[in-house]
């Protein structure tokens, strides 16, 4: 495995974990997780990696070893601390974002929010989430104060062997080795030898508002760098996405995806075979390959 540096860098005054990989004068490469995941979830992905970059992965707020937030968490928030990063790690630059799930929801709306900042960006299995109706509204809210009174916990593991099963319980294409590795940076060993996983559990709260696509559509509408979408074809985001009000997705499983990504100008789409969500596990030398492709025609940051 290719060594990673880790540093604690301080984000919009919270304390947050970043891995870099590469030597920092190689163009730079943003990596953006997704929901109950960190930063070193992309060690297989930039093993596969061919070219010299600069990777840099933080863990978000709330995850791996960044610090907790009482308040519990926003996604204005995620992109708000993507930009600080981006202060920190590339001042001034034009830069290649990649996401995974949450993350490549992250990356989408910097791009649309940010044009100016976003040379490239690429996500992984995140397009959005299924649309809501206005209707939605007064009962997601009232579950959110209900759920606030009774706040969400984390089941202990038995040993950080017990956390790799459940890796490999949630995703059978994962390697036992991989399994293992991913474990020391999703958990921490507590001094009876029990595991505890290293993230906040009110992640797991609910979100008060209904989900506005008509949103999402306006900001990825502004997008002015070339966008790559992959989507894992044994994923099930597109079969969630046509059970909710968009319509049926008919005989093309990717349908829906195909459907919103009309709404993103440059945009593309990359099917990876043989993989389902964690497709950066599944298949780390296609997705790389797919990404370096996709980057690599680009022209050179200013």
């Amino acid at each position: 495995m290719r060594p990673f540096h880790s540093q604690r860098v301080p984000l919009r005054g919270l304390d947050h974990h970043v891995l870099t990989w590469g030597e920092p004068a190689a163009p730079k490469l943003f990596l953006v997780h997704g929901w109950m995941d960190g930063g070193a979830s992309f060690q297989f992905l930039v093993d596969a990696l061919t070219r010299d970059w600069c990777v840099i992965a933080p863990d978000l707020r709330g995850y791996g070893k960044s610090a907790w937030q009482p308040q519990g968490y926003w996604f204005p928030d995620y992109v708000a601390d993507l930009e600080a990063l981006l202060d920190v790690f590339a001042p001034g630059e034009s830069v290649d974002l990649v996401g995974h799930s949450l993350g490549g929801n992250i990356v989408m709306q910097y791009a649309g929010i940010r044009p100016q900042r976003v040379r490239a960006v690429v996500s992984l299995e995140g397009f959005g989430i299924p649309a809501e109706t206005p209707d939605n509204a007064p009962k997601k809210f009232a579950k959110w104060l209900d759920a606030l009174a009774d706040l969400p916990s984390f089941k202990p593991y038995a040993s950080l062997d017990a956390v790799a099963d459940r890796l490999q319980q949630t995703n059978p294409r994962l390697p036992r080795d991989g399994a293992l590795f991913l474990a020391k940076h999703w958990a921490e060993v507590l001094p009876d030898g029990s595991a505890r996983l290293l993230a906040d559990p009110r992640h797991k709260l609910p979100f008060p508002s209904a989900f506005r696509m008509e949103e999402i559509y306006a900001i990825w509408r502004r997008i002015t760098a070339p966008v790559l979408w992959v989507a894992a074809a044994q994923s099930n985001i597109p079969k969630w996405l046509a059970e909710h009000p968009e319509g049926e997705i008919g005989a093309d499983s990717l349908a829906g995806v195909r459907r919103r990504l009309t709404h993103v100008p440059n945009g593309r789409l990359v099917i990876i075979d043989d993989a389902a969500h964690m497709l950066h596990h599944d298949q780390p030398a296609a997705v790389a390959a797919a990404i370096e492709t996709f980057l690599c025609s680009m022209p050179v940051p200013a």
